[in-house]
């Protein structure tokens, strides 16, 4: 069935796999950043809600955005892996008092 025509993958002008390739990065990138924030946010909500220290949850929020926005403009995800350490550690410690 496919001996009919020329495979022309490699050679068609409209592909351009590596911006394809960069779409990816990007979307994983975007999606891993976007995770990270929602599990930051539920930290926030977890201290606030359940455990009454709402001031330590703005504090989370805070955090939470700080480590978000310049993870998706900068491309980078240490400012996501700081915040959620944070998060995480108010978290924990108000969960311990």
């Amino acid at each position: 069935m496919a001996d009919h025509g020329t495979v022309d993958f490699a050679t068609a002008t409209g592909n351009d796999y590596p911006a394809h390739e960069e779409s990816y990065r990007r979307f994983v990138h975007f999606i891993f950043v976007g995770i990270v924030h929602v599990v930051n946010i539920l930290f926030g909500l977890a201290v606030g809600g359940i455990m009454g220290h709402w001031v330590l949850a703005l504090l989370v929020f805070v955090i939470a955005i700080m480590g978000a926005i310049p993870g998706l403009i900068g491309g980078s995800r240490a400012s996501s892996y700081v915040a959620f350490v944070l998060c995480f550690l108010i978290f924990a410690f108000t969960g311990l008092s």
